[in-house]
């Protein structure tokens, strides 16, 4: 049960003592300590050396678990007064072989149970030393993502690397998508959905509500409702019914003191209504609009999830996975989840967090960052810029139609406030909303370069944006051969490190659980192993109060 080796006996669970013991409640639990000393007739230490080979995982958490994940590490998770917990160190080597070997709770516990490398990887157990429920591990996941530091896991593993001067000051950013663990709903599902989710924490108003629902439908059901759907004319009315009862619920708890759970459901209903749906200007009725909105909820039981495109061919629902790897060493620094609709610059600034200096004058070096044109946003450049980070960032060049005269052809002196054309002519920036524009109007009629740059009556038009002087930088500094060596030599690295996260399609490339935190919470297990997997192979190992690696 829960943290504990001992199951309830019958007594225990008829009063029901035990049940309270075993739903996540910190109270009543205490720290567990790892055996001390191994039998060594019955440990696994002596008929594994020699069979697991030495830069394997498993060799490295048997020798290191113990400086790795101490029990007192986790000694913030429990109480003083209570039962014993199962040992953290050894849950938490059975969390990082769960996710390095894509296994479901239930599995982990059970090759924890039977398979000897897992019991030598938790610093060489007994042969029969006891398992435990697959509640723990749910247990566990709770307790680490209530407590202040939530990724100490991967903390762990990243701060080893960097005592043992494996962790450097370049940087490649590189983002995967991540699908979700749910169906993606249409407009029926969704919105019957909403209303089933607001009815059920309704708590004593959920009779008053139901009152204002005109449709005979008790939204119990998670099935679609009955409906000829080849009759144009009896979706349009199913449509408009459950729009007018969705509507009738947002509109009775509208400006009134909610409690959070009917606040949180009733704001998703009204996004679901408002997204999706649009009043007929004639007859009154919901229809379905003609539009997507840019931020559509695609699922009522996993709101923050969205529809995302890696590409403009390659579609997806879910989320995006972002990491920053050590180009030299091969190790992740840093992973954080965002929305699958978000760009790939937005998480760019919270995985170089620890990089980038805070305060003048700078700690530390500032790093080199490397990153496709998917990083090319100027704003990030700016920022990257600013922090005196080197930049090894792709931006795209600009481009006109029918191969004329680019906007990189122009002189843009952003200082002076001009821009010459191909042609010789300067005209001044004129302010813009959106930054500032240069319109060369009637010089381009006697222009003898005319169709080489445009063909619009009214001239050429060069837009300039706020941070078009960095861009522009940026963009000169690729047609350098050494930095377009270092590129193509350091930029294809995370790619494969990306390959090495998502090789299995269940918790790698697939969510297995719900929601943008948790999501985010098993990407950083995630790569806390295979992290300690790389270390393995780089011969990590405790040297005096610190740690090396063996010579290369």
């Amino acid at each position: 049960w829960c943290l504990s080796h001992r199951r309830p006996d019958r007594a225990e669970m008829r009063d029901g003592s035990a049940i309270g013991a075993g739903i996540c409640e910190s109270a009543g639990m205490t720290l567990g300590r790892s055996p001390a000393q191994a039998d060594i007739f019955r440990s696994t230490t002596a008929y594994c050396e020699g069979r697991v080979a030495p830069d394997s995982i498993y060799a490295l958490l048997h020798r290191e678990c113990g400086r790795l994940f101490p029990d007192e590490a986790f000694a913030d998770l429990f109480t003083d007064v209570g039962r014993r917990s199962v040992p953290p160190m050894i849950v938490a080597v059975v969390m990082v072989l769960q996710r390095l070997e894509g296994l479901s709770d239930r599995e982990a516990v059970e090759r924890f149970g039977f398979d000897v490398r897992w019991k030598y990887a938790c610093g060489g157990l007994d042969f029969d030393h006891p398992s435990f429920s697959h509640t723990v591990l749910v247990d566990m996941r709770a307790r680490l993502a209530a407590s202040a530091h939530p990724e100490r896991i991967f903390e762990a593993a990243l701060g080893a690397a960097r005592e043992a001067g494996l962790v450097g000051r370049r940087r490649v950013l590189d983002s995967t998508p991540l699908y979700d663990a749910v169906a993606t709903m249409d407009t029926i599902t969704l919105l019957r959905s909403g209303v089933r989710g607001l009815l059920r924490v309704a708590g004593e108003r959920e009779a008053d509500l139901r009152a204002r629902l005109a449709r005979d439908d008790d939204y119990a059901g998670a099935g679609k409702p009955v409906c000829d759907w080849e009759d144009p004319a009896a979706r349009e009315a199913l449509i408009d019914a459950v729009a007018v009862d969705a509507s009738a619920l947002v509109a009775a708890l509208e400006g009134e003191p909610l409690e959070p759970p009917l606040a949180e459901a009733a704001t998703l209903l009204a996004t679901l209504l408002g997204q999706d749906l649009e009043r007929d200007d004639d007859t009154g009725t919901f229809r379905i609009a003609r539009r997507v909105a840019p931020d559509r909820v695609i699922s009522t039981v996993d709101p923050e999830a969205r529809h995302g495109h890696k590409t403009r061919a390659r579609s997806f629902d879910g989320y995006k996975g972002h990491i920053a790897l050590e180009p030299d060493s091969e190790l992740i620094t840093a992973v954080t989840v965002t929305p699958g609709n978000s760009g790939d610059a937005a998480a760019a600034t919270e995985l170089l967090a620890t990089d980038l200096p805070a305060t003048e004058p700078a700690a530390t070096e500032p790093p080199a960052v490397y990153g496709d044109a998917a990083y090319g946003d100027g704003e990030l450049l700016e920022t990257l810029e600013a922090a005196g980070a080197e930049l090894r960032i792709k931006v795209q060049p600009p481009t006109a139609p029918g191969g004329r005269f680019s906007k990189a052809d122009f002189a843009i002196d952003t200082e002076a406030g001009t821009v010459t054309c191909p042609a010789g002519m300067t005209t001044a920036l004129r302010p813009r909303r959106h930054g500032t524009e240069a319109t060369f109007g009637a010089a381009c009629g006697s222009c003898p370069l005319r169709a080489r740059c445009t063909t619009s009556r009214d001239g050429r038009t060069i837009k300039v944006g706020p941070h078009e002087a960095v861009l522009v930088r940026a963009r000169q500094a690729r047609h350098d051969p050494a930095w377009a060596a270092d590129y193509r030599a350091t930029r294809p690295k995370v790619e494969r490190k990306i390959g090495h996260l998502v090789r299995r399609r269940h918790g790698g490339r697939r969510a297995r659980v719900r929601g943008r935190p948790k999501v985010a919470a098993d990407l950083s297990l995630l790569a806390a192993a295979v992290n300690l997997a790389r270390l393995a192979v780089l011969g990590l190992s405790g040297a005096g109060p610190g740690w090396a690696v063996r010579p290369t």
